[in-house]
């Protein structure tokens, strides 16, 4: 009887099962010294060649590849440093800027708004009112700039919204000194008072713009249609001009010391902006201008548009000032952007005295882009000016031919035709061509108003 109760028991105990180990259990050699035992629950880790050290209850998610979204996450936006102060990403700031210019103890300093996107993207500057009686590009700076929203906005988005303050304040268009700002840049930090308030703005603000876009007006009682001033000889500029939807562009690189001629030269993608007249705020002209800012915000993908324009972009590359060859009464016989047919009579200037006067003749096929209003003029006053369309395709032909060096296929008629000479009834004789001087696309000054040192 005992013999066959201990065999049973040994068989018994021969099939019963071991202890299942786990994967974070190891059997532990009791042979070996206390100190050198394995904990009974070690760390449940697993080496894989000898570098990377996984948990083996997540061995099956760890062989799994990462998700793409890491990968493809945008580079972290930086605060921007700008005028001594740091703006947080998705953030609205209000800094200021001070003109190196007036006493130091009653310097007023001038407002630049900043929108900081939380989204990488590219930095615009917009600046309005470098001649203090501009009033337009003061109120697009401000319906843009508060229409934003940094935590949606890609990029950054700095404005300006009065350059001249002093300006500004009198109702003028020149700084203190008579001295026009947009003759001035990039200025000089030992220079006239023009040229350090040029320098301290173009050094501390224009140097950190990739894009800039100049907001003007008509000058000396003259309205513009509003329309875009770029070199479009610069394929650059030429393919940043294409952003603002269906506003009209205007060849011309530019007159020295003009904000966008520094700007361009720089390597900065920069137009001119020009939409109505000075000392005055137009709605229709405005809106114009916001709307093309808007198509540009969405074309350099910054935000999506409230309002996309889509519409044909009209494109002057000649275009003259023709100007009136006596003085009297200024009345006009046609409209902003009217087409006129060479010969058509602009308007008449009459001598109220003598009751004499002279026909302003459009010298060739175009569309008035900017006129002056009824006014008293003098002799050689600029009173219309008139640009001559031309297709997309001669526009691309012109730049690679500006590129390339080789002359432009249409030199003689129509650029000869654009050379200033004064109003006439009689028909005025042709003038070889214009070199680009880059003066005639801008607004026409006074003799004493282009003042140099």
């Amino acid at each position: 009887m005992t013999v066959r109760w201990s065999l049973t028991i040994a068989l018994l105990a021969a099939l019963a099962p071991w202890p299942a180990l786990h994967a974070d259990e190891s059997p532990v050699d009791d042979t070996e010294p206390e100190a050198h035992a394995t904990p009974a629950n070690p760390p449940a880790k697993q080496v894989v060649d000898d570098t990377q050290v996984v948990d083996t209850a997540d061995a099956d998610s760890a062989n799994q590849p990462a998700p793409a979204s890491t990968e493809e996450q945008p580079p972290a936006v930086r605060p921007l440093s700008l005028l001594g102060r740091n703006v947080v990403p998705g953030s609205f700031a209000t800094l200021h800027w001070t003109p190196d210019q007036s006493f130091a103890s009653i310097a007023t300093p001038v407002p630049v708004l900043v929108a900081h996107g939380k989204k990488p993207g590219p930095r615009l500057c917009l600046t309005a009112a470098v001649h203090g009686d501009e009033l337009n590009g003061i109120e697009m700076v401000r319906r843009l700039m508060y229409d934003l929203e940094p935590e949606t906005l890609s990029g950054t988005l700095i404005g300006v919204p009065i350059v001249n303050l002093e300006g500004f304040r009198n109702g003028s268009r020149y700084l203190s000194d008579r001295r026009d700002l947009n003759r001035h840049f990039p200025g000089r930090g030992t220079g006239s008072a023009a040229d350090r308030v040029a320098h301290s703005l173009y050094d501390q603000i224009i140097r950190h713009c990739q894009y800039l876009v100049d907001l003007h007006t008509g000058s000396l009682k003259r309205i513009n249609q509003p329309q875009l001033r770029a070199d479009l000889k610069n394929p650059d500029v030429l393919a940043f001009a294409k952003h603002f939807g269906g506003m009209t562009v205007l060849h011309g690189r530019g007159a020295r010391g003009t904000l966008r001629r520094a700007a361009v030269d720089d390597g900065i993608m920069a137009v001119t902006m020009e939409a109505g007249g000075p000392n005055r705020l137009e709605e229709e002209a405005v809106s114009y201008g916001v709307q093309a800012l808007e198509t540009l915000l969405e074309n350099l993908g910054m935000r999506k548009a409230r309002r996309f324009w889509g519409a044909p972009q009209p494109v002057f590359y000649e275009s003259q000032w023709i100007r009136a060859s006596q003085g009297g009464i200024l009345l006009s016989e046609v409209k902003l952007n009217d087409k006129v047919k060479k010969g058509q009579i602009l308007g008449t200037v009459t001598d109220p005295i003598t009751n004499t006067g002279s026909a302003i003749i459009a010298p060739y096929d175009g569309r008035i882009l900017g006129m002056a209003i009824n006014q008293v003029v003098h002799a050689g006053f600029a009173a219309y000016r008139l640009g001559e369309e031309q297709t997309p395709e001669e526009v691309e032909a012109k730049a690679e031919q500006a590129q390339s060096g080789k002359p432009a296929d249409d030199d003689s008629p129509a650029q000869a035709e654009h050379s200033e000479a004064p109003a006439s009834t009689a028909p005025t004789e042709e003038k070889p061509a214009a070199t680009d001087t880059g003066v005639e696309d801008e607004e026409p000054e006074e003799p004493d108003d282009r003042q140099r040192d």
